[in-house]
C-alpha cells in the first residue's frame, strides 16, 4: 500500500465509446483539457480502432491534431495514451504522435474474437513485435488484459490464464500490464489475488487496474488493488463508459467518486475534487444526459466546500 497512487483519466476513450449521443471533436478536446486541469498527468484520449465498429472514435486524428496543437499538454507533462488492437491500429497512433500506446488482449478466446476479429494467439503475436516499434517512435506500450475476471460469453476466466498471458507480455518487454474487468464481475479478494499471481510472474512489470462498476464493486475493487501495490487505477469523469462488443457493460469507476475516497484515506492522487465534479456535471450537459453515474459530482464532497 502506498500513500499516493497514479488516476489515469479514460473517459475520453473508454468513457465515450459507448455514448449513443455523438459528441463533437472540439467537445472531446475540451473534456481531455477539463480533465488537464483537474489534474489528470496521464489521459487515454483515443482509440485507433475501426470506425465502423466503433463510430465514437472515428476523429481519433482530428483530436490528437487539436491536442497538439502548441503542445503546451506535453510541456505540461502530460500524456497522451492511444488505445490500439492490432498492428495498423499502433501505426496510426504512432503517426497521430501519441505518447503511449495501450495494446489491448482479451483473455477469453470468443470476446478476442468478438472484440478484435482474431485469436487471442494472433492478437499475442502481433503484440511481440509492438515494444521494439514503440520504442523506435519514441512512445511507451502499456497492454491491457480484457475481461481478466470474467468473460461475457464464457464466464469465468480463470487466474492461470491471465498469469499465462501476463508472462507472455512481460517476455515481450511490455512496460506495464492492466488487469481489465470489462464486464463488471469482479470482487475485492478474487482482485487481490490475481494481482498478487501477476506481480509474482511479471516482477519488473508496472501493474494497472480498470473496474467497472456494473454490479456496485468498482470501487471495492479499486481499494483491493491499491492494498497489493498497483500504480495506476483507471478511472472515468462522471462513471461513464462501457464496451461495444460487451453485453450490459456499463461505466467506470467515476474519477470523482475514486478521488473522493483515496483523499478519505489520505492517499494522494494530485487531483482537485472540486474541478473533477465542475467537469462531470459539464459532461453531463454534453451528453444531454439527466444524470450520470457517478455519486460524489451529485453529493459533493465532505466537509462541503465554502
Amino acid at each position: 500500500m502506498t500513500s499516493s497512487i497514479e488516476i489515469i483519466e479514460v473517459a475520453p476513450r473508454d468513457g465515450l465509446q459507448n455514448e449513443k449521443t455523438t459528441v463533437s471533436t472540439a467537445d472531446k478536446i475540451t473534456l481531455v483539457r477539463r480533465a488537464v486541469a483537474a489534474g489528470a498527468r496521464r489521459i487515454e484520449a483515443v482509440s485507433f480502432v475501426n470506425p465502423r465498429a466503433v463510430p465514437q472514435m472515428a476523429d481519433a486524428e482530428a483530436v490528437m491534431e487539436g491536442l497538439r496543437a502548441g503542445d503546451d499538454l506535453r510541456a505540461a507533462g502530460v500524456s497522451l495514451i492511444g488505445l490500439v488492437l492490432n498492428r495498423r491500429g499502433l501505426d496510426r497512433a504512432i503517426a497521430a504522435d501519441v505518447d503511449e500506446a495501450n495494446f489491448v488482449v482479451v483473455a477469453s478466446e470468443t470476446f478476442n474474437v468478438r472484440n478484435q476479429g482474431v485469436p487471442v494467439a494472433e492478437t499475442l503475436r502481433q503484440i511481440s513485435a509492438a515494444p521494439a516499434v514503440a520504442r523506435d517512435a519514441g512512445l511507451k506500450l502499456g497492454v491491457t488484459i480484457g475481461a481478466a475476471f470474467g468473460c461475457p460469453f464464457e464466464g469465468e476466466v480463470s487466474e492461470d490464464q491471465v498469469v499465462r498471458i501476463a508472462s507472455e507480455l512481460a517476455s515481450f518487454g511490455v512496460e506495464e500490464i492492466a488487469l481489465a474487468d470489462t464486464i463488471g464481475v469482479g470482487d475485492p479478494l478474487t482482485v487481490e489475488r490475481r494481482f498478487a499471481a501477476v506481480k509474482a510472474a511479471a516482477p519488473d512489470v508496472r501493474l494497472r487496474g480498470h473496474f467497472h462498476n456494473t454490479r456496485n464493486t468498482g470501487l471495492a475493487n479499486a481499494f483491493a488493488a491499491w492494498r497489493t501495490g498497483v500504480e495506476s487505477l483507471d478511472a472515468s469523469i462522471g462513471g461513464i463508459g462501457g464496451c461495444p462488443f460487451a453485453p450490459a457493460a456499463t461505466g467506470n469507476i467515476p474519477t470523482e467518486d475514486l478521488a473522493y475516497m483515496l483523499a478519505r484515506m489520505d492517499v494522494r492522487t494530485g487531483y482537485d475534487l472540486e474541478s473533477l465534479i465542475d467537469c462531470a456535471r459539464w459532461l453531463q450537459g454534453v451528453l444531454n444526459a439527466e444524470r450520470l453515474p457517478g455519486m460524489v459530482s451529485r453529493a459533493g464532497g465532505f466537509p462541503a466546500a465554502a
